[in-house]
């Protein structure tokens, strides 16, 4: 049985009188992918700013590699990858230049030139970072959180901006880096995404952990919440979703006139 590559038991985090996160418990294995799932504000990203050691939980156990990320950053940034929804580039700084940049910071850095073609880049390699279009900064943020060769991934709105074949493309990528026993946890609002990669589901409302385990128990959950009237067996993850979490008011007409 794989040993628990992250273990998270009771965490709590607080921004000054928000609970962001209240005692919170998972664990993720080698092989094993995670989705992290909740509206926005529901302590996703706390959660995984605390296991990538950026943020100093007020209570509870989190370790990475057996180690406290908060104090062992560096130890444990040597087989963690991180891709960010959002990240900065050097205005000036070209495309390969920028891989040639993170390969330095490893010792046995992955051959960025075949990942390069194969995330479709090999063609902008000498195009400024800042020229790229969003799915291509994207898949750029990707290829850099593999240059370490990592053995956990975290992978924040994977495939935001990428259009459906690229999307289907990297799903594929993903599903083969797992198979060679790397650890994902991947934050994501798109639940056709979780349905198809996810082996273990994080469910967070406002701070609180509603749900954590498979996919097939994400559905009795959702079962024992609803009506027998309003269920069907084949129902999408994200139908199950939308049943559970908190409805927000659309506009209206007279909030736009």
């Amino acid at each position: 049985m794989s040993k628990a590559i992250i273990r998270v038991e009771n965490l709590n985090l607080t921004y000054k009188t928000l609970h962001a996160v209240q005692d919170v418990s998972f664990s993720v294995k080698s092989g094993e992918i995670l989705a992290v799932i909740g509206q926005n504000g529901s302590g996703k990203t706390s959660t995984v700013e605390c296991i990538e050691g950026l943020r100093k939980p007020d209570s509870g156990l989190i370790q990475v590699f057996g180690k406290n990320p908060w104090l062992h950053r560096r130890e444990v940034y040597k087989e963690m990858g991180v891709q960010l929804q959002e990240a900065e580039y050097p205005l000036k700084i070209r495309v390969e230049e920028q891989c040639r940049l993170f390969a330095s910071f490893y010792e046995r850095p992955a051959d960025w030139n075949l990942l390069l073609a194969q995330m479709g880049l090999d063609e902008k390699r000498k195009c400024l970072v800042h020229k790229l279009s969003g799915g291509e900064k994207q898949r750029l943020s990707v290829l850099l959180s593999l240059m370490g060769r990592p053995k956990l991934l975290i992978l924040d709105e994977l495939t935001t901006g990428l259009d459906p074949e690229v999307r289907q493309n990297m799903w594929i990528s993903f599903e083969n880096i797992r198979k060679g026993g790397v650890a994902i946890i991947m934050v994501s609002h798109y639940l056709d995404e979780v349905e198809a990669l996810a082996d273990k589901i994080l469910y967070l409302e406002k701070g609180k952990q509603q749900f954590f385990g498979t996919q097939q128990g994400f559905r009795e959950y959702v079962k024992g919440r609803i009506s027998k009237e309003e269920w069907e067996e084949n129902f999408s993850l994200e139908k199950l979703y939308l049943m559970l979490a908190p409805k927000t008011t659309g506009l209206s007409m007279e909030g736009i006139l």
